[in-house]
């Protein structure tokens, strides 16, 4: 890969009088102007009836032509174009834009060396486009990237804007920004790419040029925004898509190294776990815990009503969420991108998308943990990424001593605009994935500052897991779940596996009728909104509070609910069903004599339609 061909490799003397009126003539002139001063132009002037030909460098002041070199402009008395007179007081000429930003050292010499060595030689279309490429070079690294936007509405979708010479024509092209976007894009992932191999010490030092190349990278995707939004046909907008989305990613994870190099990469920083390999037992261990404390999958799970089964941990379903983006590498336009990662982390990249979510973390270091987050996945989960991130550092650090490590966390998020409550909410997620007590009881601590309608839903769950239904019911009510009728929609409905969570929580805290109440509220809701989902939510609600409330041994206070008839349908199945596995338990018993005491006749219409055998005598 080549870094920007037309950039100086010193920085010019911005604070010269020079650079200044060069950068003042590049945002005020007319775009169409910038086109023809791009062109390379040879004099016009005769000698001996033939053309001199030289390079020029120069317009007359008279007219703006650039149609003779230095020399014959002092010799010449009309303008070979318009053949307007050439005045001989004061300057005749003055450099054209291009030159004139070579002169001050905003374009490379070296790469006009290039232009000088081709002439006459090279494709006059190609050098053309590479002069109009550094002018606009030149504005991307001036902050006037407005420039390059206006050019693309107001020039190249200009009908207007036409010209019958073959080589302006082209210049005037959308195709012309577009191929400066990805040239631009493949140098500076290029630069940044040598950067990040150079190792701490260097990438210390070119901190300052980092930042102006993730400014940069910025400006490219504005400027790729606003072809988009003009060219809305797909044919010319699908590669544009891919483009913008390498753009952010690089910029993005530009960003991030930029903090990790502000910090060294956290290399001075105690880990509270004395090894990867010690770390990553204990997230395994996190998980076997999980799994065994995790409720049974309700039958709606598997029958394709409800959404997809997640990571038991939070840390695995956000990293299935990301991993489920499309990858840069499933597109070809971005595949330069790979040039920006670790060659430690590259075993990451050659991954399918499961074996990536599940087995990728803990992350061997801070540079593997950016490479990853920030290479894969879409660039418009960039927040989800940091909140990632966050998690790592504190899964790192938390039982650390505070001053250690905490303004880290800080940094982080006054750098990349992150609030208190989004870094309450990653260490929370952190310690519940964590399966000590002392974890839990922080994580409860903390969950009053951070519950709201926005609070993910699993927290409640993970919470009644393990053993904390008080807590639980606590954010089910700051999320808005216990209002039973009026907030009962998120996202135009509650999901159904929130309700069974909900019903959950309240059985398992004592609050019977509420649970019912609940139940009563949502299933109204469902016939109201998704009739056609009615049986299947009514089923799945009515065996699951059957299912508990056997288990807590509380039949007898769901028994007196007033049920409907659909309700009770499931009701008896229910416990019956419970009977029949355990005949002989004092459970199974009881729930037959005493729902036979209750409600005999619809007992025994139940019990001969389901055929139940070796349970007469207990009826008789």
């Amino acid at each position: 890969m080549e870094a920007l061909p037309s950039s100086p490799r010193h920085p010019p003397k911005y604070g010269s009088a020079a650079v200044q009126n060069a950068l003042e003539q590049l945002a005020s002139i007319d775009l169409i102007e910038l086109s023809k001063e791009a062109r390379i132009e040879h004099c016009r002037a005769t000698r001996d009836l033939s053309s001199c030909g030289r390079y020029v460098q120069h317009v007359l002041n008279s007219c703006g032509h650039a149609s003779l070199c230095a020399e014959c402009s002092q010799r010449c008395d009309v303008c070979p174009i318009c053949r307007s007179p050439i005045p001989d007081n004061g300057k005749r000429v003055r450099l054209r834009l291009y030159h004139k930003c070579l002169e001050v050292g905003l374009i490379s010499k070296q790469h006009d060396e290039r232009f000088q060595e081709k002439e006459g030689h090279g494709d006059p279309v190609n050098m053309d486009v590479q002069r109009l490429h550094s002018l606009f070079d030149v504005a991307l690294q001036n902050n006037l990237v407005s420039l390059i936007c206006h050019y693309i509405t107001d020039v190249c979708l200009d009908e207007n804007a036409v010209s019958s010479d073959p080589l302006l024509a082209f210049l005037l092209d959308e195709v012309v920004i577009k191929d400066w976007c990805k040239r631009a894009v493949k140098a500076l992932i290029s630069e940044i790419g040598m950067i990040y191999k150079s190792g701490l010490e260097t990438m210390k030092s070119k901190l300052s040029q980092m930042q102006k190349f993730a400014v940069q990278l910025s400006g490219i995707s504005t400027v790729v925004e606003a072809m988009i939004a003009s060219f809305r046909e797909a044919a010319h907008v699908s590669d544009l898509h891919h483009l913008i989305e390498n753009t952010m990613k690089a910029k993005q994870h530009l960003e991030a190294m930029i903090w990790c190099t502000r910090h060294e990469f956290l290399e001075k920083i105690c880990s509270r776990h004395a090894s990867f390999a010690t770390w990553s037992a204990d997230v395994i261990e996190r998980k076997k815990s999980a799994e065994k404390r995790q409720w049974p999958e309700f039958s709606g799970k598997s029958s394709g009503h409800n959404e997809v089964n997640q990571g038991i941990l939070f840390i695995e379903q956000a990293l299935q969420n990301l991993g489920g983006q499309q990858s840069y590498r499933d597109n070809q336009e971005g595949v330069e991108i790979t040039y920006l990662q670790n060659e430690q982390s590259a075993s990451e990249f050659s991954c399918t998308i499961d074996q990536f979510s599940v087995n990728s973390y803990p992350f061997k270091n801070l540079r593997e943990a950016v490479d990853v987050l920030f290479l894969h996945g879409g660039s418009d989960m960039v927040i989800a990424k940091q909140a990632i991130f966050l998690y790592y550092v504190f899964d790192r650090h938390w039982t650390r001593p505070d001053s250690e490590w905490r303004y880290l966390v800080d940094d982080f998020a006054a750098t990349f605009g992150i609030s208190c409550r989004t870094l309450l909410e990653c260490l929370v997620f952190c310690l519940l994935d964590d399966h000590s007590s002392q974890a839990l009881e922080e994580a409860c601590s903390l969950l009053p500052k951070i519950s709201s309608k926005e609070t993910h839903p699993k927290i409640a769950q993970v919470l009644l897991e393990r053993q904390k239904p008080d807590v639980a019911l606590v954010v089910l009510k700051c999320t808005g779940c216990d209002s039973l009728s009026a907030n009962i929609e998120k996202d135009g409905l509650l999901c159904l596996s929130e309700a069974v969570t909900a019903i959950r929580v309240r059985i398992e805290y004592g609050q019977v009728t509420e649970a019912f109440m609940f139940h009563r509220s949502y299933c109204s809701r469902i016939k109201e909104q998704r009739p056609a989902d009615m049986i299947h939510h009514v089923e799945v609600m009515m065996v699951e509070f059957c299912e508990i409330c056997i288990e807590r041994n509380i039949v007898d206070k769901i028994i007196d609910l007033p049920w409907d008839s659909e309700e009770e349908k499931y009701l008896h199945k229910s416990l019956f069903d419970s009977a029949r596995e355990a005949p002989t338990e004092p459970c199974g018993s009881l729930l037959v004599v005493f729902y036979l005491q209750v409600n005999f006749l619809h007992a025994c219409i139940f019990f001969l339609s389901s055929g139940i055998q070796g349970h007469e005598e207990m009826i008789l």
